[in-house]
């Protein structure tokens, strides 16, 4: 997938979003790069978090703006869009009763780290977008995965996060 698509299409989400008053929050290996200032890695899709009683309104507005709903099978706290070659994953949030936020998901929720959702906003190559928390980030990416491509990335990013240059 060539990165520079990615950001193309990133930057028209988040100025689409951001136009209606639509909070959004870019995590995984994006949000690492953002954090660090450069592409560290070659990325596959876009990731971004928003509240889950957004999601109607921001459906409608992606496929008006040439996005397709492209779920996945057995998806669970997400749902997938496709436009020109690039794989937008959208995470939806909740607050919960305990003040935390959560993927709400079939079985239950699952929680996103403390303060990850805040006013962090990241620029690289001329795109700005909010970013979770480089702490949430940190969490998020120390998690241990089933899947062995997931664990790879995952530990390539928090070795970029935790390069001394970033610091």
């Amino acid at each position: 997938m060539d990165q520079q698509a990615l950001l193309v299409a990133l930057d028209s989400i988040e100025k689409l979003l951001d136009a209606h008053g639509i909070e959004s929050w870019l995590f995984g290996g994006w949000a690492v790069d953002f954090h660090v200032g450069r592409v560290s890695r070659a990325h596959d899709d876009l990731d971004l978090a928003v509240w889950v009683e957004d999601h109607e309104r921001i459906a409608r507005l992606l496929v008006a703006d040439g996005w397709t709903h492209a779920p996945e099978e057995g998806e669970d706290g997400y749902t997938g869009y496709e436009r020109d070659g690039v794989r937008l994953e959208l995470a939806f949030v909740e607050h919960g009763e305990d003040g935390r936020i959560y993927t709400p998901l079939e079985d239950g929720r699952s929680a996103w780290p403390e303060g990850a959702f805040g006013e962090d906003v990241a620029e690289l190559r001329g795109v700005r977008a909010r970013v979770i928390s480089l702490r949430a980030l940190r969490a998020d990416k120390s998690e241990a995965h089933g899947d062995p491509r997931v664990a790879a990335k995952d530990r390539a990013d928090l070795e970029t996060l935790e390069a001394p240059h970033h610091e």
